[in-house]
């Protein structure tokens, strides 16, 4: 397949390099985030102005979910996120990556919302470690959100302890009002 885009109106059209490349998350685990960060190397070398990145997950491993997040953060283009079907947990995240104005929902979809779960079995003291690891990225986590969607810092902790920390499920939007 050919693709061609018309960019000025100096030139008719130009043919980009290789075919665009769309960044597709369904999990997050580490294969995933080296895919994640291959395809996103792959895309820069097309000639694309923009980097699509499709969610359609039910979530992850954090430290992934961290990974992708340095990819999206090095990266000189900007990057569009899309939710389609489902962007729970890691994908609620990764969803408000996407640059201003370049995040999208499917108006079906649903996004989920909820703490940092671990699970964590051991000795005493290496359950109380994985504990304060855990509410280190929850806080970690809330607080990226937080600031991409331009809410004050702790606004999605405080939304998470009014519910009771119960998995938060919205609709697209919900997640419009509330700049995800």
């Amino acid at each position: 397949m050919l693709w061609k885009f018309n960019a000025s109106s100096l030139l008719k059209e130009f043919e980009l390099a290789n075919n665009p490349v769309i960044v597709t998350v369904n999990k997050f685990d580490e294969q995933s985030a080296d895919d994640f960060r291959n395809k996103f190397s792959m895309a820069q070398n097309t000639g694309q102005k923009i980097i699509p990145v499709v969610i359609d997950s039910y979530g992850g491993q954090v430290y992934s979910l961290m990974s992708m997040i340095a990819t999206i953060r090095s990266c000189p283009l900007p990057v569009a996120t899309i939710a389609e079907g489902k962007a729970m947990s890691c994908g609620a995240v990764l969803l408000t990556f996407g640059d201003e104005g370049y995040r999208f929902m499917d108006p079906d979809a649903t996004v989920m919302i909820h703490d940092v779960a671990s699970g964590q079995w051991g000795k005493n003291e290496e359950i109380k470690a994985s504990a304060a690891e855990t509410d280190r990225l929850n806080k970690k986590i809330f607080k990226m959100m937080a600031q991409n969607c331009g809410k004050k810092e702790d606004f999605f902790l405080k939304e998470i302890h009014k519910r009771g920390h119960a998995d938060w499920f919205l609709e697209s939007d919900e997640c419009k009002k509330l700049g995800i």
